[in-house]
């Protein structure tokens, strides 16, 4: 077995070209160049992520294989930039970005998320009543699916039917 040092690593910033969690593999797309950069699930979840957003912006340590560019550490991601023809959620339509980042972050875990229904509920710990999660609140938050038991930070509010994620972020942030 060998023991890989990082500091032969090339620091990258680029774009996900896409992300698939149920392969456990995506694209990078470096600034300045065409080359496809491997991102696999577990650099992800090191990061302490399950998925990512496609079109996020990611800053990354990476080395040459004999395959190719492979992301071998994540150092930021940022999520993707907000498109103007994404039609708002009809409960944070009314809502500034000032009242949705002061909403509480909250420790969690998955219910269950259908990608392909486009939402899902969480639970937070302590608490009886589920949260639902859009898939527009998880692409906003730079992710692309959930799985179930994942843990989770999530930031709610109480929209019209009921607790509503605004954000979702990695399990690191529910203690901060």
């Amino acid at each position: 077995m060998t023991t890989e040092n990082q500091s032969d690593a090339t620091r990258i910033e680029g774009t996900v070209k896409w992300f698939d969690p149920a392969k456990g593999f995506g694209f990078v797309i470096a600034d300045g160049s065409s080359e496809d950069i491997l991102l696999h699930a577990n650099v992800l979840r090191n990061f302490g992520q399950s998925s990512i957003s496609d079109g996020a912006r990611i800053v990354l340590l990476a080395k040459s294989t004999g395959r190719g560019m492979q992301a071998t550490e994540i150092i930021r991601i940022q999520r993707p930039v907000e498109n103007e023809t994404t039609p708002a959620l009809e409960d944070l339509a009314s809502l500034t970005e000032e009242v949705l980042s002061s909403a509480p972050l909250l420790p969690a875990r998955v219910k269950w998320f259908d990608k392909a229904k486009g939402f899902g509920f969480g639970n937070i710990f302590g608490y009886q009543e589920d949260v639902f999660i859009h898939i527009e609140v998880l692409r906003r938050s730079g992710l692309a699916d959930l799985q179930p038991g994942e843990a989770v930070a999530l930031r709610v509010i109480d929209g019209k039917r009921g607790k509503m994620a605004v954000e979702v972020l990695g399990w690191e942030f529910a203690s901060k």
